[in-house]
């Protein structure tokens, strides 16, 4: 598994997902137990350090994508994938919703040979179980390199909550996978006033 060690010598995992636009599926992470950060970014393509701009072009080969750094001793990487599946559709090839190009292509990029099985394993119980009307076509690719994307992505949910695209589209995929994983979403603080 690709590790990390912090500060306080604590393991950490990392997951790289993508499953259309990556202001979604930050705004998810974000509020998952057992993750410490999540960052937006690129991977997947043929370009070195590529823009905003050049991924949406179609033309890198990127894909818009997010970095999850993990705690596995509070959330398995199984764990990531079933919330994964939940909030986006993985049965549209290039497309998510009206984000359409290779950019918003649902794909897996495994850091270590354990994670390509568990993401294999989860393929295949989501496709057997018939939960959708068409075969998941999520893309399983080795990590390559990630490019960050600028800082007025990152956050984007957090700080834009009454954007049009983040009410219409960003807010509902925060509130299904609440829902749906109420007891995974990370304890607030007491209030202590």
């Amino acid at each position: 598994m690709t590790a990390t060690v912090d500060d306080r010598t604590a393991v950490r995992e990392i997951a790289t997902l993508s499953g259309g636009c990556f202001w979604c599926l930050e705004a998810v992470f974000d509020g998952l137990e057992g993750v410490t950060s999540v960052a937006s970014g690129y991977m997947g393509g043929q370009t070195a350090t590529p823009t905003y701009e050049e991924v949406c072009s179609g033309r890198t080969g990127h894909a818009e994508v997010v970095q999850i750094t993990f705690d596995p001793a509070l959330v398995s990487f199984k764990e990531i994938l079933e919330a994964f599946f939940v909030v986006h559709d993985p049965t549209t090839l290039n497309r998510q919703g009206n984000d359409v190009g290779t950019q918003y292509r649902s794909a897996i990029f495994y850091h270590s040979p354990e994670q390509k099985r568990a993401a294999q394993e989860t393929i295949a119980r989501l496709d057997g179980a018939k939960l959708w009307s068409a075969p998941i076509v999520t893309e399983l690719a080795p990590a390559s390199a990630f490019y960050e994307a600028e800082e007025y992505h990152q956050e984007y949910f957090a700080r834009n909550p009454y954007q049009p695209y983040c009410r219409a589209v960003v807010a509902p995929k925060v509130q299904k996978f609440r829902k749906q994983f109420l007891d995974k979403l990370k304890k607030k603080p007491a209030n202590t006033a």
